[in-house]
């Protein structure tokens, strides 16, 4: 206690650069500094008030860990998370929850640049390249005998899928080995890769529900088609590894400010109803050799999210209703080629 009485923190609050914010037990904004209002493009004083959703409408996850640090009385945080209290002023912030004795108070501040994880990846992909080229060859030999040997059309047709899956995972290692800033674009038809992807989830698992919903107006994107299925079967082999039994494969158009500039992009969404990403990893989910279950390299969300920057894109995850959903944005360009 000072000795002239309580403290009055407000205008120390609206000093700080630091975006800050005291919420109630309820998750109301109670307090807001100008430096938040200005991160997240809203005057401070119209946010007082609402409810901390209002920050993130998208993003059930900013609640979700609201809620369990005041639960848990212990200090949260979540990098990166893109925040979107007005239409079209999207940015990505580093955010930390810090329970009170009478509520929460927020702290945030601009996401810290993606680019600084980038040699670990790299590094650690090379290597993952070179210990998996043999065994890709072996498989491939394998198939080939198989197709050699195999007469009923359906049991040849998983023997070519094979031999194909194995020549073009091959093909990605070499150009791990190799020269990664090398991409071979041309213009893909996004949902071309997804019904790909559906099938090659259906084959490994016959029981497995893959719901395709798709907006049908998408324009084709510029990118490499055997990089961006790559991040595709990442994404779903996941769920499946999770133990999802229903996949839903979504496409939207979308428009915000990333990247400094307002453009349209590309929304693609994998949906599962697996068990989901632990909370202990979810900051860290995008790392390099992370990963939840005992037997994963922790290489295929890296290299997910790695394809998805050589596009210009991004990739992220998010929660939704109790489920997994991993979202990746691509920039919109209209391409003059077929797709492929």
């Amino acid at each position: 206690m000072h000795p002239h009485g309580p403290i009055d923190a407000a205008p120390l609050l609206d000093q700080l650069a630091t975006g800050v914010a005291w919420l109630d037990e309820g998750l109301v904004l109670r307090r807001v500094n100008p430096g938040l209002g200005e991160l997240v493009g809203v005057g401070a004083a119209r946010l007082v008030g609402k409810p901390l959703g209002v920050l993130a409408p998208a993003e059930p996850v900013l609640v979700e860990l609201a809620r369990r640090a005041l639960d848990e009385r212990r200090l949260l945080r979540v990098r990166g998370l893109a925040v979107c209290a007005a239409p079209g002023a999207e940015v990505r912030l580093d955010l930390c929850f810090n329970p009170l004795p009478q509520g929460l108070l927020l702290e945030a501040q601009p996401a810290a640049p993606a680019q600084a994880e980038a040699p670990r990846l790299s590094e650690s992909l090379r290597g993952f390249a070179h210990e998996v080229r043999n065994p890709l060859a072996g498989v491939s030999g394998a198939a080939q005998l198989l197709l050699r040997k195999l007469d009923e059309p359906a049991q040849r047709a998983l023997a070519e899928l094979i031999l194909t899956e194995a020549g073009r995972l091959a093909a990605l290692t070499e150009r791990l080995l190799g020269a990664r800033g090398t991409l071979v674009p041309a213009s893909v038809n996004l949902h071309g890769l997804l019904d790909r992807l559906a099938a090659l989830l259906g084959a490994e698992r016959a029981d497995l529900a893959v719901v395709r919903d798709y907006d049908p107006s998408l324009p084709a994107v510029r990118g490499d088609a055997d990089r961006l299925l790559q991040l595709l079967l990442n994404l779903g082999r996941n769920a499946v590894e999770a133990g999802a039994s229903r996949i839903v494969l979504r496409t939207r158009a979308e428009a915000g400010v990333r990247g400094g500039g307002a453009r349209r992009w590309l929304r693609v969404e994998v949906e599962d109803d697996g068990r989901g990403v632990p909370a202990a990893l979810e900051a860290t989910l995008f790392l390099p050799l992370v990963s939840g279950r005992a037997e994963g390299s922790g290489l295929g969300l890296a290299l997910a999210r790695e394809i998805a920057r050589e596009h210009g894109g991004e990739l992220e995850h998010l929660r939704r209703n109790g489920l997994t959903c991993f979202v990746l944005r691509l920039p919109s360009e209209t391409a003059d080629e077929t797709p492929r």
